[in-house]
Formats: C-alpha cells, sequence, structure tokens
C-alpha cells in the first residue's frame, strides 16, 4: 500500500503543475481568437486585422495542442499507475468493503480473547488512516482521470472550429491582399528583364547580385526608416525553431549562409520591417521565394515558402504577411502526445533565411532576436 501511495505523490507533476488547467487556459485563448475574426473582417485595414487574426488563431491552436498534449500524457501517466498497481487497489478496496459491510459487534470479537480484540483494535486504529488516505489519493486521481477525458472532448471540437476558423481567415487575408490598392512603389518591375535573370541564374547569390539592376526606381518615393539601429532585434518572420544556423552543412554536406528555421505546416510568414518587394516567385531549388530590401544594400531572402503575397515594387509595412507555409496541419483527431515536441504540433516545414548586406551575406542571427 504504501509503495501505490508514494508512487501516486510521485506523479504529482512531472508534466506541468496543472494540465487541465493549462488546457481551460488554451481553450479560453483559442475562443478569443475565433471571436475575432468576424472583427477582422469589418475592419479598416482589413490586412493588418486579419494578419493579427490568423497570428492569434495559430497560438491558439499552438497553445491548444500544447495543453491536451500535456493532458494526454497525465492521463496516460495515471492509467498506467492505476494499472501497475491494480492488485493493490483491488486490496484496499475488498478491505474498505469488508470493514464497511461487517455489523459492528464483529468487529469487536477476536478468537484471542479481549486481549486479542485489544491488540486488533490498535493495528485498525494505526491502519484506518492510512486506508482513508489512499482511498481519497484513489478518489482524487479517479476524478482527475474523468476530468482530463471531458477536457479532451470538448477540446477536440474546439480544434475543429479552430482549423476552421484560420482556413477563413488565410483566405479572407489572401483575397484582402489581392484587393489591397493603397501601397507606395519604390519601383516598377521589368518582367522581361526579371525571367531573363533567373534563366540565366545558377544560384541564389547570383541572382540576388543582379537583382539591383532590375526596374525602373521611382524618385519621387518616400525613404524607408531602414532597419540598421535595430540589428540584432529583430523579430523572425516567421514563429518556429532555428534548425540550422548559417554556415552548418545539413545531410547532403552542403553549407549555405543562410539559417532554416523549423516551423508549422501553414504557418504566416510576416516581413520583420518595413521593406519594398524586390521580387516574389519560384526560384531554383528553393521553391516559392520572396526577396525584401528593407533599406538600400541589404536584402532578406525568405525562401521555401508554399504561398508569397505582395507585388515587385510594392513597399510592405512592418508585420506585413509575405506568405504561407506548405504542409497539411494536423486533424483534431490526431494523438497530442504523438505530434512531437513543443506545442505538440510538428515542425515540419522548413523556411530559409539569409540577410545580404553590400551584396555579401552575413550571418542572419547577428540581425534577428532568435530567442
Amino acid at each position: 500500500m504504501r509503495c501505490l501511495a508514494a508512487l501516486l505523490i510521485a506523479l504529482a507533476g512531472p508534466v506541468s503543475a496543472d494540465p487541465a488547467e493549462e488546457a481551460r487556459a488554451a481553450l479560453a485563448q483559442l475562443d478569443a481568437a475565433m471571436r475575432s475574426l468576424d472583427e477582422a473582417e469589418g475592419g479598416r485595414d482589413r490586412v493588418a486585422a486579419l494578419t493579427e487574426t490568423v497570428r492569434g488563431l495559430e497560438a491558439g491552436l499552438a497553445a491548444m495542442r500544447e495543453g491536451l498534449r500535456a493532458v494526454a500524457i497525465r492521463e496516460a501517466q495515471l492509467d498506467r499507475s492505476l494499472q501497475a498497481q491494480e492488485a493493490e487497489v483491488a486490496q484496499l478496496l475488498g478491505v474498505l468493503q469488508s470493514i464497511g459491510s461487517a455489523p459492528t459487534p464483529v468487529l469487536f470479537l477476536h478468537p484471542g480473547g479481549p486481549l486479542g480484540t485489544a491488540r486488533a483494535g490498535m493495528l485498525v486504529a494505526e491502519v484506518t488512516p492510512a486506508l482513508e488516505a489512499e482511498a481519497a489519493a484513489l478518489r482524487e486521481d479517479l476524478r482527475e482521470v474523468a476530468t482530463l477525458r471531458a477536457l479532451q472532448e470538448a477540446a477536440a471540437e474546439r480544434l475543429t472550429e479552430g482549423l476552421t476558423s484560420v482556413q477563413q481567415a488565410r483566405t479572407a487575408l489572401s483575397t484582402a491582399i489581392a484587393d489591397r490598392t493603397d501601397l507606395p512603389r519604390r519601383f516598377t518591375a521589368d518582367p522581361v528583364a526579371t525571367q531573363i535573370l533567373i534563366a540565366a541564374s545558377e544560384t541564389l547569390e547570383g541572382f540576388a547580385s543582379g537583382l539591383a539592376e532590375i526596374g525602373f526606381a521611382d524618385p519621387d518615393a518616400p525613404p524607408l526608416p531602414g532597419i540598421s539601429e535595430r540589428k540584432g532585434a529583430l523579430p523572425l518572420p516567421v514563429e518556429g525553431t532555428v534548425l540550422r544556423r548559417a554556415n552548418e552543412t545539413d545531410a547532403a554536406g552542403i553549407a549555405r549562409p543562410g539559417i532554416l528555421v523549423a516551423t508549422r505546416p501553414r504557418a504566416l510568414v510576416t516581413t520583420p520591417a518595413a521593406a519594398t518587394v524586390r521580387y516574389r516567385g519560384p526560384l531554383l531549388d528553393y521553391g516559392q521565394v520572396s526577396i525584401l530590401e528593407p533599406e538600400s544594400g541589404i536584402l532578406l531572402v525568405l525562401a521555401g515558402l508554399d504561398t508569397v503575397f505582395g507585388e515587385p515594387g510594392q513597399v510592405l509595412p512592418e508585420g506585413s504577411p509575405v506568405g504561407l507555409m506548405g504542409g497539411e496541419e494536423p486533424s483534431p483527431g490526431t494523438n497530442p502526445s504523438q505530434d512531437g515536441e513543443g506545442a505538440g504540433s510538428p515542425l515540419s516545414e522548413t523556411l530559409y533565411i539569409e540577410v545580404r548586406t553590400n551584396d555579401a551575406p552575413v550571418d542572419p542571427l547577428d540581425w534577428f532576436r532568435a530567442d
């Protein structure tokens, strides 16, 4: 019996102090993000509002999956504990039932006479508090299992609604971006020259070097604030984890001057600062690429997207969407405890980020706040 109590006490919180409370908080966060969708649709700046909504929904879904992951792990621990101690639990229940069903006079009878009865009474007095404590701990664990399972059932419906909402928000965002006509332009792109440069470029470096010679600058365009003073403090364009640093070799033995960020499927990618779109579209083997110019002489290269937004020459405000990652989001029925680390959703997509100053690559982590 003592080992059962010790094991249950040891399970008090290896995952989190209160997985159920974390799941409830995540559920509230997701509900608040879903409610903001209607407000974003009617906002004055629909692109900015919908961008924040998509971010909120992505964060809410990630928090919900993380909460469910903690809940699933806690429930599995309790199940394993109860199964491992099934014999002791059955013995405990048998003792409690026998004590509760025996008539009171019988409890005071003992084959050894009055002395045996006295000794038995002393033993029962010593054991009863421990039995009651173990019974209370068992009831509490069973209640916790029931609570965790109820939370999982409620969260499955919310996750389905949240996935529907984020898909609607992304569709609305794409439409709002396509309808946007109020962005200033810093230059006019030359499609023919761009295609010639793409055909002639064998590397990303060669293409980026030739961008300066493409297009016709607008002398009346307002200057950009620049990012030199924000070096080291720029936010990453996407929520994720730095998978590979600059000049680290990959599995094929290839080293690139940029960083590789692992992120979730369909994650929204935004510009970390106000910038001019110098190029967007497919390039070499990098997939869809967006090249931004936050100030003269500095280029931000974002490669590996599935969808790209913006038009060459447009000036995007800070935080504006530049694209979406590819992949498929996990379905609500996916077991959150097996969905990978972090927020219970696999970081299956990768965004390549390169920073070039004066036509030479530099370490992006010198510019971005990768905390």
